[in-house]
């Protein structure tokens, strides 16, 4: 399988790349762009949890594990000199619901981490990741009887 992506230069540090039927505009911060659109850093970042974050929610859906809602938190660091990348990147997956199943949430992340997920599997050639899940335990209201 072969991806295509067209990008565009749009005036100053803006592109925007044609990925399919979905434009996006990435731009550089207001220091040298007009920020017009995420910098293209962490646009890879923002892959990385899209990519990771699919394979636990269909992994977990597999498991039959119900959560009411889930988040990505990443956090990365750059290295001081050029080509500036990312020395080590942090990622905090978040699972909310109640009587959550510490053990089968933890073998999907490390199921898309360690053999999943195609994103982090290139930026690891690169830069270390580590990771974590954390449950947060929320009440679900019980059906109303009328």
């Amino acid at each position: 399988m072969t991806h295509i992506v067209n990008t565009r230069w749009k005036g100053n540090m803006a592109f925007d790349s044609q990925i399919d039927t979905h434009t996006l505009r990435i731009d550089a911060p207001k220091e040298i762009g007009r920020d017009s659109g995420p910098s293209p850093k962490k646009l890879l970042l923002s892959s990385l949890a899209g990519c990771t974050g699919m394979d636990v929610v269909s992994l977990l859906q597999k498991m039959r594990i119900n959560f009411t809602d889930f988040e990505i938190l990443i956090d990365a660091d750059l290295t001081t000199e050029h080509p500036k990348v990312y020395s080590e990147i942090r990622m905090v997956y978040k699972i909310f619901g109640s009587d959550l199943n510490k053990e089968k949430i933890q073998k999907a992340v490390d199921l898309s981490q360690e053999k999943y997920c195609g994103v982090s599997a290139m930026l690891k050639k690169n830069s270390p990741i580590k990771y974590s899940v954390e449950l947060v335990e929320v009440s679900i209201p019980e059906p109303s009887v009328n």
